[in-house]
This record gives C-alpha cells, sequence and structure tokens, in this order.
C-alpha cells in the first residue's frame, strides 16, 4: 500500500524579512516628515503662510511659542500613533500571510473585538475625536481664557483627552473634550468685562456720581424765553 505523506507548506522567510524591512522604513520616512513639519509649525515656519497653503492657515496660525509648540507636539505625535498602528497592522497580516496562516478568521475576531471595543469606550473616543478638533481648529489653547458651562479660568493644557484651566480663585479643573458642549473665549475675540464702564458714557452718569446719598439728580430743564 503506498502512504500518503503531507509535506508541511514551507515559510517564506525572505517574504517575511522584505515586508518588516519595507515596513521598519516606511515607519521612518513617515516619522521623519512628520517631526521635520511639526518643528517647523512650533518655530513659526512661513512655509504655510503661501497662497496654496491658505486652507491650513486657521489650524497654525501665529501664536505665541508654548502654545504653538504643544499645538504642534500634540498633532504630531496624533499622527505618528495613527501611522505607527497602521504600518504594524498591514505587516503582521503580510507576515502571518506568508506563514501560511489563515488571516480571514483574524480578521474577523479583531473586527468584532474593535466593534466591542468601540461601544464599551465610546466616552473615551468622544474626548479624543473632540480633543482632535479643538486642536486642529484652534478653539482655545494655552493662555486663553475661556468661559464653559462649569468654569472660568485660564487655559494651561490642551490635550487630546483632557484640557486642564485654572480657574478665578486658584483651583485646577480637569475637563473632558468630549462634555465641553459650548466654550467662549474671551481671549479671541474683543471681550469687555460688564462692570468697565463704556467710553460712550455721558455726564449723566457723572451727575448720578456726584448726587448725594438718597437724592436723584434732576435732569436739567430748558430755559424759556
Amino acid at each position: 500500500m503506498e502512504t500518503l505523506t503531507i509535506e508541511p507548506e514551507k515559510i517564506d522567510v525572505v517574504s517575511i524579512l522584505i515586508t518588516v524591512g519595507v515596513g521598519l522604513l516606511v515607519w521612518t520616512v513617515a516619522r521623519f516628515i512628520i517631526l521635520r513639519i511639526t518643528r517647523r509649525v512650533a518655530s513659526g515656519s512661513s512655509l504655510f503662510k503661501k497662497p496654496h497653503f491658505k486652507w491650513v492657515q486657521p489650524a497654525i496660525r501665529a501664536l505665541d511659542h508654548e502654545r504653538r509648540s504643544q499645538r504642534a507636539q500634540t498633532i504630531g505625535s496624533l499622527l505618528t500613533s495613527l501611522v505607527s498602528v497602521i504600518v504594524v497592522v498591514i505587516v503582521i497580516i503580510y507576515v502571518l500571510k506568508y506563514m501560511n496562516v489563515d488571516v480571514a478568521p483574524l480578521l474577523t475576531s479583531v473586527g468584532i473585538l474593535g466593534v466591542a471595543i468601540g461601544f464599551g469606550a465610546q466616552q473615551l473616543i468622544r474626548d479624543f475625536l473632540a480633543g482632535i478638533f479643538i486642536t486642529i481648529e484652534d478653539q482655545y489653547g494655552i493662555g486663553d481664557v475661556i468661559v464653559t458651562s462649569e468654569v472660568i479660568g485660564t487655559v494651561e493644557s490642551v490635550g487630546l483627552r483632557i484640557t486642564r484651566v485654572r480657574a478665578e480663585d486658584g483651583a485646577i479643573w480637569y475637563l473632558r473634550n468630549g462634555e465641553i458642549l459650548r466654550v467662549g473665549n474671551r481671549s479671541q475675540g474683543d471681550y469687555v468685562p460688564i462692570d468697565t464702564p463704556s467710553p460712550h458714557d455721558d455726564g449723566e452718569n457723572k451727575v448720578r456720581a456726584a448726587a448725594p446719598a438718597g437724592t436723584a439728580a434732576k435732569p436739567e430743564e430748558k430755559s424759556s424765553e
């Protein structure tokens, strides 16, 4: 009788090494480009002031050094993490494929797990997305005085998940970005405190201030000829 011998499929080691090498190369080049752009933005480079870069100017307009540096580092770290995750996932999939592993069931399991994690971390994802748009749109930054439904104070730090604000009484507030439904920025507009007298006040206010307590200033009577 003839015996059937099943030879194990050979692992393509060369392709695995090439895939890992290409992945490292892509990650290195992408990280270098991101770091270079981040440094230019942090140093106030005039590259993005050209006419064909007008679409990006609201996100990187001229700011003080500390604020601009933090925003550049935040966006740079976000892009670096995103590129790293994409490269690692693609490399793992191709390595498993060259190891003769059926990746279809694995991708299905990962997709189900991702959906479950997404449902369980909805608030965290919401905070991160809100932080990304706050940073890109420059809604507020370090040194700005903001007004929210929770606190009025000066922004000390803006992260992807948390905004740290020092209130007027000195307390430090940690606000989750996803829960900030509306915010007023007193540093970006022409904010004037309510108690500050208007320059258009007429002499009537001065008359009222000079009048003795308990008496009202009478309006001037017109003389009749």
